[in-house]
């Protein structure tokens, strides 16, 4: 599928731009000179990474301290150093004749300023001055009072954009947790490590929070004590870094200290009470115990480089979160010992009552001919045939490091990376109920079974480049290489159609995904443009690679246990001389009720036994595939400073692929202030996002339940075929475009006094194009011979369903109040307000022969995805926290707010009313204490959700997989922790 979109002209303006700025006088510069230092603390000189050093009066000028605590920049005999950094009191100083400085800072935690590199090329730009909104958050001073161990959960904790929905099942979904920025899907953020992109997982999640597939960086194979902070930029930045940056980037910076050995052991647990749904949920035990180990070391390298090294080890045990269901767990034919083979002979699946009779027992054989009467036989009670939701078992080791030489003062080597190892068994899949006759064994599973997946995820990373300067301008040149490997599993399952030599632990198949980026960035800074012109342009070559490699033969083949081969001629009956009978028991007979007549040789389907592995179909050979893309861009970014009051910036970029062809996307950002104290920001932007390979080239058979006349789900099987298929060019699904967007921002920052800021930002995000999935489509609704292609199952696929509008308003506000003898408080609030619109359904006209104008409409884009779009997510999420600090005590109340979520149904009553249901909004408060044993080391307990709030319950109509809703907190209730942090 090759797309032209559009030829651009603007490749020869771009160049002539180039030429031009290489011209700019710098006058300025000739008075100039190298300035250089070293900073640490005033107790105990300790070296201090990340301080801003900035020439006062040009906020565009400056440089970052690095694990040494040393720094360079140019600056004049006349310039003032103005020297911050977050806890520690700011210096000025003058530079006059010196060329190298000491410089020692006092603490103070009134400080919050420091300097960004997320959504600017410019060095020396603060937080506060920033035209766009960036959250920065310092991961290493905040993990150690955090009940939260994974990064992805942390910062979903403390910035209201963030959210990190951890799903409770769901076949893969909860193999990895989607990361999303302000309602939008996880495929539109694009996550940076030191600025450059990280790969995607290879799992494409079909089920996300926003109601549309995606694929996600899996953040939990960083190791969190390998990260220095995390920038959230929260604004379109698709012209900046490329695609997937409709929502906004997140940038993960690595820690670059040395000599200092940092890390924690994590422990906690659920204390699982069961919630408040009476008799439908089993409380049990405390479970879900986690366990995590994680460190950090710097080593330099001859006084001019650095390697910190990071490693992680995690265990955490399921928790199980029982629906306790009656549906009806065995039939008429199991209870009385109805079932035959596909020979004909008997089937005895109640022995119990076979010996019941032998000893003329008449009160037993009464008992044991009803479902509850062989239930107490066995010992077996209604929780034993329970639905499991919960969080899935993960063992984890990772491993990071980060390390850089300067070879001479304008040249430096940089490299980073790391690799990690996840083993996930998870809770996605409905019991097996003796009485689904289709899928049942009783040599193998007596009573029943609860399949169960796994995935055994590897993750490589590894960056190298070389940051120089060639004449005035600064070049860093680099190649990034990602590979996410996913190899998935069934345990506690089998192939039905295969009769008893069926496998119970089948490979289902494995999925990979590369990524081998490589950069070139140059920028230069011209002072004596008007009041200071900073200028960056590069260019980016990426290759990526997606495969789906079939797994054993098993797990998606179609066996004969069920399949008859006559052996002479004659009638279809069995030993007895009656009808063979099918799985549901019924006599196969013709028209006339007689059995029907066979031949020698002829194979007859006895049994329609379900083929694939339970649960989860196996990938096969239709499944294989070996899919690469190669992009090619270049892009300008320019930041303006034309008066110091009034900063403007703009982006410009073309990006082509080999799949889709050519785009050209912009972006203009503002700021200007009112006062020293406020300032207004905005920006206006266009992007896209092109489909992942993952959407353009997923296919795989599942399981489906959908609930029957009487509310119970049966089971259907559903494949999702990709838009080149043969299913959906017969059906006239067309092929899937990029999704364009246009963002538009307005906001102010306030800063009436040091320790004390608050941002207001409103957002507009449109895209076009958006990807969703369609609902089922079955032969007999599609006519036209469809059975042909997709057989007797259901067929889905990712179409552009709509054109959708995200709009909010964030507000983010901190105040730190140093009070006598060591205290301090700090207050923090922070809050979204969204609302996300489906504009525009796309429709296409579909070859359907026995389906209305408005059920093709209803299935391209179906009722319950727009909801969950629009409604299924809180739009309102208030994070509001007290941190109070005493000497060597500490403590830290949050509460979150999850406002009021809608899920709409596709089912409805007789008279046509849907099954939809609002869920009220949900507080939660987290709590933390914290005390320092010594200088080396601390303790900290606490917990989260600490008043063990759970979910309001889901209407019978929707109690399906999950009881609770999982769209809020989700339902694992409380969970408290210790936690021993130790520095030395």
């Amino acid at each position: 599928m090759k797309r032209k979109l559009r030829r651009s002209t603007t490749l020869p303006m771009l160049i002539v731009m180039l030429v031009l700025t290489a011209l700019c006088p710098m006058d300025a510069w000739a008075q100039a000179r190298k300035i250089t230092g070293k900073i640490s603390t005033s107790v105990g000189s300790e070296a201090l990474q990340g301080v801003n050093v900035l020439v006062k009066g040009n906020s565009r000028k400056g440089a970052i301290s690095d694990s040494q605590g040393l720094f360079s920049l140019e600056a004049t005999p006349n310039d003032v150093l103005v020297v911050s950094f977050i806890g520690f009191k700011s210096k000025e100083i003058k530079v006059g004749n010196e060329t190298s400085f000491t410089i020692a800072l006092d603490e103070d935690a009134t400080q919050l300023t420091e300097l960004i590199v997320t959504g600017t090329r410019n060095v020396g730009r603060t937080l506060i001055e920033s035209p766009v909104p960036v959250d920065v958050i310092s991961i290493k001073d905040i993990m150690g009072s955090l009940p939260q161990m994974d990064l992805a959960q942390m910062l979903a904790v403390v910035a209201p954009s963030f959210n990190a929905v951890r799903s409770q099942g769901g076949d893969l979904n909860s193999h990895v947790d989607p990361v999303q920025l302000r309602n939008m899907a996880p495929n539109q953020i694009l996550v940076l490590v030191n600025g450059k992109r990280r790969h995607t997982s290879a799992l494409l999640i079909t089920e996300t929070a926003v109601g549309s597939p995606s694929t996600t960086v899996d953040l939990m194979t960083i190791p969190v004590a390998a990260i220095d902070r995390v920038e959230i930029l929260r604004d379109g930045a698709a012209a900046q870094y490329g695609s997937d940056a409709v929502a906004g980037v997140v940038n993960i910076i690595l820690k670059k200290g040395t000599n200092k050995l940092t890390g924690s052991l994590t422990g906690g647990g659920y204390a699982n009470t069961g919630g408040q749904a009476g008799d439908l949920t089993k409380s049990g035990k405390p479970d879900g115990f986690n366990y995590q180990f994680d460190a950090n070391y710097g080593f330099k390298i001859n006084e001019k480089g650095y390697f910190n090294i990071s490693g992680q080890i995690t265990q955490r045990r399921p928790t199980l979160r029982p629906f306790v269901n009656d549906w009806g767990f065995f039939d008429k034919t199991y209870l009385n010992n109805l079932r035959t083979d596909k020979n004909g002979n008997p089937v005895i699946t109640n022995p119990e009552l076979i010996s019941a009779q032998a000893a003329g027992n008449t009160s037993q054989i009464t008992a044991l001919t009803t479902e509850s009467g062989l239930m107490a036989a066995r010992g077996l009670t209604k929780a034993d045939f329970a639905v499991y939701a919960g969080m899935p078992a993960i063992t984890l080791g990772s491993t990071f490091y980060n390390a850089g030489y300067e070879i001479n003062p304008t040249t430096t080597i940089y490299s980073f990376g790391g690799a990690s190892y996840k083993y996930l068994e998870g809770f996605s899949c409905y019991f097996r109920r003796p009485s689904q006759t289709d899928r049942f064994n009783y040599l193998l599973y007596p009573n029943g079974f609860r399949p169960q997946m796994t995935s055994n995820t590897s993750d490589i990373s590894n960056t190298v480049g070389i940051k120089s300067k060639v004449g005035d301008f600064s070049v860093d040149f680099s190649n990034t290489f990602g590979k996410n490997t996913m190899r998935l599993g069934m345990v506690n399952t089998f192939n039905a159609s295969l009769g008893s030599n069926s496998p119970v632990n089948m490979n289902l198949g494995t999925h990979q995904f590369s990524q081998n980026s490589t950069n070139i960035d140059l920028s230069r800074y011209f002072k004596g443009v008007m009041n200071g012109l900073n200028i960056a342009f590069g260019a980016e070559m990426r290759v990526e690679n997606y495969k789906i490699i079939k797994g054993q033969e098993e797990s998606y083949s179609y066996g004969n246990a069920g399949i008859l081969t006559v052996v002479k001629d004659g009638l279809l009956v069995g030993p007895d001389g009656k009808p063979l009978e099918d799985a549901s028991s019924t006599p196969i007979v013709d028209a006339n009720g007689k059995p029907l007549s066979v031949y020698a040789g002829q194979q007859v389907t006895v049994k329609s036994l379900s083929s694939n592995c339970q649960c989860f179909a196996g990938f096969g050979p239709k499944n294989e595939r070996n899919e690469f893309r190669t992009t090619m861009a270049a892009y300008l970014d320019a930041e303006l400073e034309l008066t110091r009051k009034f900063l403007l910036a703009g982006a410009f970029r073309l990006e082509n692929y080999s799949d889709f062809g050519g785009v050209t996307i912009g972006k203009l950002a503002g700021r200007y202030s009112l006062s020293k104290t406020l300032s207004i920001r905005g920006s206006i932007a266009t992007g896209f996002r092109a489909p992942s390979l993952q959407e353009l080239n997923y296919t795989h058979t599942a399981t489906a339940f959908v609930p029957d006349a009487n509310g119970i789900p049966q089971p259907l099987d559903v494949t999702t075929y990709p838009t080149n298929s043969t299913a959906a060019r017969v059906l006239g699904i067309k092929g899937l475009r990029q999704e364009q967007s246009r963002t538009y921002g307005f906001g102010l920052t306030y800063q009436p006094m040091q320790g004390f800021e608050v941002t207001l930002d409103a957002y507009q995000i449109d895209v076009d194009n958006r990807i969703f999935r369609t609902s089922y489509f079955n032969a007999s609704e599609v006519g036209n011979n469809y059975g042909e292609v997709i057989g007797d199952g259901e067929a889905q696929f990712f179409v552009n369903g709509a054109d959708v509008r995200s709009k909010g308003l964030e507000a983010v506000g901190n105040y730190t109040l140093n009070l006598r003898r060591g205290q301090s408080v700090t207050f923090s609030l922070a809050a979204i307000f969204s609302k996300n619109t489906v504009l525009n359904r796309k429709t296409l006209n579909l070859n359907v022969e026995n389906l209305t104008p408005d059920q093709v409409v209803g299935k391209y884009l179906s009722r319950d995805v727009v909801g969950q779009f629009e409604t299924g997510t809180p739009r309102t999420k208030l994070i509001g926290s007290v941190v109070y600090r005493v000497n060597k005590f500490n403590a830290m109340l949050r509460g979150t707010y999850y406002g009021s979520v809608t899920e709409r149904s596709v089912s409805s009553d007789n008279d046509g009313n849907f099954y939809d249901q609002t869920f009220s909004g949900q507080a939660i408060f987290d709590l933390s204490l914290g005390y320092d044993l010594n200088r080396n080391m601390k303790v900290s307990i606490g917990g989260s959700n600490i008043l063990d709030k759970y979910p309001q319950i889901l209407r019978s109509e929707n109690q399906g997989f999950y009881l609770y809703s999982n769209n809020q907190q989700g339902s694992n209730g409380a969970y408290y922790y210790g936690r021993v942090s130790f520095n030395f």
